[in-house]
């Protein structure tokens, strides 16, 4: 019997927290505007125009590298939101010729996405950073301690910057190509360079302060409370305080980190393009279903075998997530198996694309930048922004660890003895490119669900049509297809908009929701293209409508066939949506604080993991799960033994989870660079304690680790189970109110519309929880979603 976590007394200690001041949460704004003037009038007032109502909707972030479809919200660059000084070389780079028509200088009312090219980053980008310099420059000459001469003219420079440097960004993630690399690789040391000068700056500081200390302090709403005293930490962070030869080191520091960073998710992604495993017979393949075998021969007709057919072939297995997946848990080939496994789990570890140097680099920077700011170690400095401290986040991951350790054993023992029973060679010997493939054997055996065998009942629209009903009854919000106002960067890509119950538009997202290898990093993620705010608002509009981006990499349709999902990637789509409400439904109109901005890091995963458990909501699911061909619902008994299964191993996925979380903690506290341990004994030590089958002495999963590498995660990878706690707990009101009440759940997402979604980065998230759920989080409702608190209890 498992270990339960003592009780929910330790737990509020652990959430409450002294340091809850805002955090300026920078995201890549991958998504790209129209130009105003392209836009009958009409149309710019539906983009611009605020509802006539009060009501709002609020925000979204990123997800965990998941145990079962490795698909993680990727979003975090963990770069402060303040922004350099540009050199008059480089800026009289640019012709005026060329910056007339370059589209990411043009007042755009939605991203030209499709217009954006390599040729026009550099000019384009070093023009703006030269224009806000000089903006720079006229906030500092003339800079008062008082909102319209400080923070208003502050919040235009910070939101050019990340508009026009995200569509770039996004640009780079989801339609890579080398051209489009060496351009961003150009003019991020300028990037930087401006970053780090307005960061740095002593007047816009001094103002700040004087606010702070002045006799209207008292009198400011919560929202600019947190603003300044957020905009103060973030400076002193970003080195304010250093002087001379010191802000010189720091800031070399700050360029060298970003070209690391940016070299690191470059290697990863080009280490999982380049395994390709061309298979021409299919004994090599068997047990793989029609789907991926369907994907396989796609890919070989991309890659040039003009004839591949699902039936015959050849197929190209790749290390994309649906093919790398669709093997760990189907192919009867074991030694297959294996070679996909060990290719995967030492990504970006060898040759040209090795980066253990970086990591090595990355990390001995991140120590040496905490100790000039005065730290002993970079966690620290990350806990700053954060609702935990390095000690409470220990204490979590140790109490959560020791309530799965006894299930994962028994998981374990499970596996053993059904793939025994059914007469496997390998029984006895099980490792880690067996454990997936025999646990989906003794699912399907368990509980009578074979994965694939779903698949036609998740096609995407019809997944698409429960959740946006979903999101009706819970927000009272209706969401309709927008396609066609919006440019977009692939065909696939969707584009919604979001109304309130008056069918006025508060808010537009994109959704790009298939895999393209060759192109598209890895993972799920959401982001910001616009922030809600009465700052920029346009076209006499009262405020700034916000615009996210949701990002997926499922299997695509093939043939005459729809996507088909797996219950995994309809759980992943749940999740980015619940990041990008949170975006949306905010109703906060200070734009440093509105939607997903201002948010401490260990927080904003609640409301994207609060979405995933309607996927096991009975009205729910039978909304979304309809055969795509006969619309035949999906059979009651299936959906019981679905629930059943949620449980599932619920012990060995949290531990490689706690893994994770525990070793970025490790590397980032108590690691020596260049000490007697490597990073790779440090996850073998972390693995001993966390994980019941040791990780391969060759595993080098840490090379491709990117989202404490490349993205927002370092020291901060735990934010996934903290939030999980809180996301748990506020799913439990639901679960208190009434599942089978459909007043009670209105009402209940009414509530948790009007504080979790609505309230942003202007209120600390533990007071926010509390307006929500009359009290501090407990661990409870966590441990009995996943079937790891005791029986007695």
């Amino acid at each position: 019997m498992a270990r339960p976590l003592r009780n929910a007394t330790v737990f509020r200690f652990l959430f409450i927290s002294t340091m809850m001041l805002l955090a300026s949460i920078t995201r890549s704004l991958p998504l790209r505007r129209l130009s105003a003037s392209s836009i009958p009038y009409h149309r710019r007032r539906l983009l611009s125009a605020a509802s006539s109502q009060r009501h709002r909707p609020s925000k979204s972030f990123p997800c965990p590298l998941w145990s079962a479809s490795f698909s993680f919200c990727l979003d975090r660059r963990g770069k402060s939101t303040i922004p350099v000084h540009c050199s008059a070389a480089h800026m009289a780079a640019a012709s005026d010729e060329s910056l007339d028509s370059n589209p990411l200088l043009q007042d755009f009312a939605l991203p030209p996405f499709d217009t954006v090219e390599p040729k026009h980053v550099r000019p384009g980008i070093l023009e703006l950073l030269k224009k806000l310099d000089a903006d720079l420059v006229e906030l500092e000459r003339i800079v008062e301690p008082t909102w319209p001469k400080l923070v208003e003219p502050l919040e235009k420079i910070v939101d050019r910057l990340q508009v026009v440097w995200g569509v770039v960004n996004h640009l780079k993630s989801v339609k890579d190509s080398p051209e489009l690399r060496s351009a961003i690789e150009e003019v991020q040391p300028e990037k930087v360079k401006f970053q780090l000068r307005l960061g740095q700056s002593k007047a816009i500081y001094d103002a700040f302060k004087a606010i702070q200390n002045s006799s209207s302090w008292t009198t400011l709403s919560d929202a600019r409370k947190r603003i300044v005293d957020g905009q103060i930490k973030e400076a002193v962070l970003n080195g304010v305080a250093l002087e001379d030869e010191l802000k010189k080191k720091f800031n070399e520091i700050e360029q060298e980190l970003e070209k690391l960073s940016q070299k690191f998710s470059e290697n990863v992604l080009d280490a999982t393009k380049k395994f390709e495993k061309l298979i021409t017979d299919k004994k090599e393949i068997e047990g793989l279903p029609a789907t991926a075998l369907g994907l396989a021969a796609q890919t070989a007709v991309s890659k040039g075998h003009e004839n591949a057919t699902p039936e015959n072939g050849p197929w190209i297995i790749t290390l994309d997530a649906p093919s790398y997946m669709s093997v760990m848990q189907h192919a009867k080939n074991r030694s297959l198996r294996e070679e996909v496994y060990r290719a995967y789990v030492t990504r970006s570890s060898s040759g040209d694309l090795d980066n253990t140097p970086i990591i090595n680099q990355i990390l001995k920077l991140r120590l040496e930048k905490a100790k000039l700011l005065g730290y002993k170690n970079y966690a620290e400095v990350s806990m700053t922004m954060k609702m935990a401290t390095v000690e409470r986040a220990n204490e979590l991951l140790e109490k959560l660890r020791t309530a799965s350790w006894d299930p994962a054993i028994q998981d374990m023992e499970d596996i053993k003895t059904f793939a025994s029973n059914a007469g496997a060679a390998e029984a006895n010997e099980l490792t880690h490119w067996d454990i997936t493939f025999w646990s989906e054997r003794l699912r399907e055996s368990k509980y009578d669900i074979n994965e694939e065998e779903l698949r036609p009942y998740f096609s995407l629209p019809k997944v698409m049509d429960g959740l946006f009903a979903l999101a009706k009854k819970l927000f009272d919000i209706n969401i309709e297809p927008a396609d066609g106002l919006a440019p977009v960067w692939n065909s696939d890509v969707r584009f919604y908009a979001v109304k309130d119950s008056l069918n006025n538009p508060i808010a537009y997202f994109y959704f790009d929701p298939y895999s393209r290898p060759s192109e598209k990093r890895d993972g799920a993620w959401m982001d910001e293209v616009f922030a809600r705010s009465c700052v920029l608002a346009r076209d006499g509009a009262p405020v700034r409508l916000p615009i996210a981006h949701m990002v997926c990499n499922q299997t695509p349709p093939f043939g005459n066939k729809p996507s088909l999902m797996t219950f995994r990637e309809v759980e992943t789509v749940f999740h980015e949506f619940g990041h990008a409400l949170q975006h949306m439904l905010t109703r906060q109109d200070e734009g440093l604080v509105s939607g997903i901005r201002g948010i401490e890091w260990d927080a904003v995963e609640l409301p994207s993991q609060f979405m995933e458990n309607w996927c096991y909501h009975r009205n729910t699911l039978m909304s979304i799960a309809k055969h795509y061909e006969t619309g035949e619902p999906l059979p009651e008994d299936v959906y019981r033994r679905l629930l059943a299964a949620k449980t599932f191993r619920a012990g060995s996925l949290s531990l490689r989870q706690i893994r994770f979380a525990s070793l970025d903690l490790e590397l980032h506290t108590k690691y020596v660079p260049d000490g007697p341990e490597s990073i790779f004994d440090v996850d073998q030590r972390v693995g001993r304690r966390t994980q019941v089958i040791p990780v391969l002495p060759e595993d080098r999963f840490l090379c491709s680790f990117s989202h404490i590498f490349a993205g927002g995660y370092a020291a901060g990878y735990y934010s996934y189970k903290w939030a999980e706690v809180l996301s748990a707990d506020a799913f439990s009101a639901f679960e208190d109110a009434g599942l089978d009440s459909d007043k009670a759940i209105e009402e209940t997402g009414h509530r948790f519309r009007e504080t979790i979604l609505a309230l942003g980065g202007g209120r600390s998230p533990l007071q926010v929880f509390v307006d929500f759920r009359g009290r501090e989080p407990s661990p409870e409702p966590l441990l009995r979603h996943n079937g790891l608190l005791p029986v007695a209890a």
